[in-house]
């Protein structure tokens, strides 16, 4: 299948802004791409490409005062599968792991482990390790918090989500990643495009989507504990520690947000 995928998003400075945005598609994604991930920039403007300490193309720039405007609309190629399910997945013991996921067992800023290890040992002490036991945290989490746009918090931790039981998809993710690393399940966050396909057309405006990874078997698998069922046309952006190190745009100044627009549609025909 193909999936259109883009966003428009205006932002107003009060004076020159260093910008760095996420925005582009994660370069694991990169050979899918039927057309280019190409991000274009009013006014014109000077621009970096690198990659940051976990792997993902980040955009870097100095916005003017006024408005800027970053634009990008492609299509990719997809399985059309859903998420791969394995339960056979085992959990490895901590020694067992590869030193490059270590990171992934540590807390961070939106991902309190501290605050959450009694919790998560009494609560999935006792389920089955491995793909059982995440799935087990999954179904928790998504019992556990009720899903409202309204209640969006740039501040929630994983305890205050597990406290205030309501938030949006980010809070979900960190609290299922939370409860891994409390397990000893090495788990990072996830944002990306995620669109209604496969599914009926929910009343939602269209944005993007945060879910997480946990790394069993060797490798690292989707979760997402806000939906709690295997997805189709999932298309990663970035991989970090917690929503921090994914930030959709981090502005070295003050700026207004004044358009955000988010597309992410399967393509039904060529015509």
């Amino acid at each position: 299948m193909r999936i259109r995928a883009g966003f428009t998003i205006t932002l107003r400075c009060q004076s020159p802004t260093p910008f760095i945005f996420l925005l582009n598609v994660h370069p694991s994604r990169e050979p899918d791409l039927v057309t280019p991930d190409q991000i274009r920039i009013t006014p014109d403007l000077p621009s970096e490409i690198y990659l940051d300490g976990f792997g993902n193309r980040c955009l870097r720039l100095v916005a003017p005062k006024g408005d800027v405007t970053l634009h990008n609309e492609f299509l990719i190629g997809d399985t059309g599968r859903p998420d791969e399910v394995a339960l056979e997945a085992r959990q490895h013991e901590v020694q067992a792991l590869p030193s490059e996921v270590l990171v992934y067992l540590l807390g961070s800023r939106y991902c309190d482990t501290q605050r959450l290890d009694d919790i998560a040992w009494q609560t999935f002490g006792s389920t089955q390790p491995g793909w059982p036991r995440v799935q087990a945290i999954c179904d928790f989490v998504h019992d556990r918090i009720a899903f409202d746009y309204q209640k969006a918090s740039p501040t929630r931790t994983a305890f205050d989500g597990f406290n205030d039981r309501e938030g949006v998809c980010r809070d979900f993710a960190h609290l299922a990643i939370t409860l891994c690393r409390c397990m000893n399940i090495p788990a990072r966050y996830c944002t990306g495009y995620l669109g209604d396909i496969g599914i009926p057309p929910v009343d939602f405006p269209m944005d993007f989507s945060a879910w997480f990874e946990a790394y069993l078997g060797d490798r690292w698998y989707t979760f997402d504990a806000r939906h709690n069922v295997p997805r189709i046309g999932r298309i990663l952006m970035a991989t970090g520690r917690d929503a921090t190190d994914v930030a959709l745009s981090t502005g070295f100044g003050a700026s207004e947000l004044q358009t955000f627009e988010v597309v992410t549609e399967e393509v039904l025909s060529e015509g």
